[in-house]
């Protein structure tokens, strides 16, 4: 599939919260059997790719907060990747 590229660039210029919230409307969709076949699995495509996107922003915001539990009291270390 030639647009899948440009799917996935879409998908990682999103933050975790608007991604979250396209992935619950897919999976509301595609539990209430809305559209073709085409259409539900082009959906779950899309939401594989959201999931693993919002997987990815956890994990990045775990290991920025386990830096920030993880410094001396009173050091900066970790703060300055939040930005």
């Amino acid at each position: 599939m030639s647009t899948q590229p440009d799917t996935a660039r879409q998908v990682a210029s999103l933050s975790f919260e608007e991604a979250l919230a396209e992935l619950e409307g897919i999976v509301k969709d595609l539990e209430a059997g809305k559209g073709k076949l085409e259409e539900a699995v082009a959906a779950y495509e899309r939401g594989a790719l959201l999931r693993r996107h919002c997987e990815a922003k956890l994990a990045e915001a775990e290991a920025k907060v386990q830096a920030i539990v993880e410094s001396p009291p009173g050091s900066a270390a970790g703060l300055r990747d939040m930005a």
